[in-house]
């Protein structure tokens, strides 16, 4: 695939949110509308997506690539949680080094990464793209949220939370269906590819129905915004580019990997903000301007990872 098959992929995406923003504005979707379809996305269509993804003959240089990628990406989260730890430890603003810890080390994986992989490899690169959908899963729901913890809503980590997640169940039973090469009858997966199909342009529209309900302004961009959307947009996926060529990551699985990691920064943050009874408008800020930027910023490390 090349940069141009990317950048028009990217604007189709973004003018399906479009659609979404303008959605908003005419008031056709409220808040709970918002909700409830974004619950349909996580808890039945990404996991349909997902088992779909697994259903192709079993091929022991797919496993490896498939394996590798695990091992990329796990190394990937652990440089990310370092970095992001030296540059924003020492905010003495609370909420603000939060935001960015966890802005700049986990991405959109789910809403922004798995649709636009479904687009542009469909289910082969969805097959390598659960990689970095269920490290996000697992690391975000347990040192992710961990960042936004007080001695208020002090809690340990609810493992069962993170392991019964639909998307970390349907990579288990994909994985067991390639594994052992079983078809799913052709009714049943007919109907899972029905559902699965309308990942991308729901998604899409979600997320511009969200970014309809925010004003941009100048004070929206602050110096530690601005470096955390460096450090998601640009320098971790470049840090990925690297990971992944030296463990001898090729063909779909690298530049699924690296795709999944320029990915903007992830909605989650906003939510967990919320949770922690933070003021959530410099996380709102981070995630709308991180998207935006990603009409550029992937097309950008994609063309850097042909280039190194």
């Amino acid at each position: 695939m090349n940069i141009g098959q990317l950048i028009n992929q990217i604007i189709l995406m973004f003018g399906l949110m479009l659609i979404g923003v303008l959605i908003n504005k005419l008031k056709f979707m409220h808040a709970q509308t918002s909700s409830d379809l974004t619950n349909v996305l996580l808890y039945i269509v990404s996991p349909c997506l997902i088992i779909n993804a697994f259903e192709q003959p079993y091929s022991d240089s797919r496993i490896k690539q498939f394996l590798l990628a695990i091992l990329g990406v796990v190394i990937l989260y652990v440089v990310e949680i370092i970095v992001a730890k030296l540059v924003f430890g020492r905010l003495k603003n609370e909420n603000l080094r939060r935001i960015a810890q966890y802005g700049s080390i986990y991405s959109n994986a789910g809403f922004m990464g798995i649709p636009l992989i479904s687009s542009l490899f469909g289910a082969p690169g969805v097959f390598f793209a659960v990689v970095s959908l269920a490290g996000f899963n697992i690391f975000s729901w347990t040192q992710g949220v961990s960042l936004f913890k007080t001695s208020e809503n002090e809690e340990k980590t609810d493992w069962q939370q993170v392991l019964l997640n639909p998307n970390i169940i349907a990579i288990v039973l994909g994985v067991f269906l390639f594994v052992f090469s079983i078809k799913i009858p052709s009714v049943p997966n007919q109907i899972i590819k029905y559902v699965g199909s309308v990942n991308t342009p729901l998604s899409m529209i979600v997320i511009g129905n969200s970014l309809g309900n925010i004003t941009f302004s100048k004070k929206m961009l602050n110096k530690e915004i601005g470096l955390t959307i460096i450090l998601r947009n640009l320098l971790f996926p470049i840090i990925a580019i690297f990971i992944l060529q030296f463990l001898g990551v090729t063909g779909i699985a690298f530049y699924t990997t690296v795709v999944m990691a320029a990915c903007p920064v992830a909605g989650l943050v906003v939510l967990f903000t919320l949770q922690a009874q933070g003021d959530a408008a410099p996380a709102i800020s981070l995630m709308s301007l991180s998207t935006i930027l990603s009409l550029i910023t992937i097309p950008l490390v994609f063309a850097l990872g042909n280039v190194l």
